[in-house]
């Protein structure tokens, strides 16, 4: 089974959300928004998949990464999260939520051994 297909967003902690966007936009020219900004792009091997890459800040209080307490969490693409979380459970890895599912696609949040959120997510 083929597991990560590759990068689907990095999210970041910060003093201050819309003045670390405002750098980004006026130094590096991201398009950000209420969500921060989206990276879409075409798979190499099948130029008819599209795909997109996430990039956001967040507020250091939010909960979002909770439980960890590092200031940053990388979402990976996958291809089966059900099929996933199975094997994840069964080689003990920590699991902290449940699977949710919304219109863009299914998530959920693991640990690896150093306590680092990480978030899966299946697209639809």
């Amino acid at each position: 089974m083929k597991k990560v297909t590759g990068i689907g967003g990095v999210f970041f902690k910060t003093n201050d959300p819309k003045a670390m966007n405002d750098w980004y936009v006026k130094n590096l020219g991201l398009p950000v928004g209420q969500y921060g900004t989206t990276f879409e792009w075409r798979e190499a091997d099948d130029t008819t998949k599209e795909g997109s890459t996430s990039w956001c800040t967040f507020p250091n209080d939010t909960k979002y990464f909770d439980p960890s307490a590092k200031p940053f969490m990388i979402n990976y693409r996958v291809e089966d999260l059900v099929a996933l979380v199975e094997e994840l459970k069964k080689d003990n890895v920590t699991i902290v939520d449940e699977i949710a599912d919304y219109d863009y696609g299914k998530f959920i949040h693991i640990l690896d051994p150093e306590g680092n959120i990480i978030e899966l997510w299946e697209p639809k």
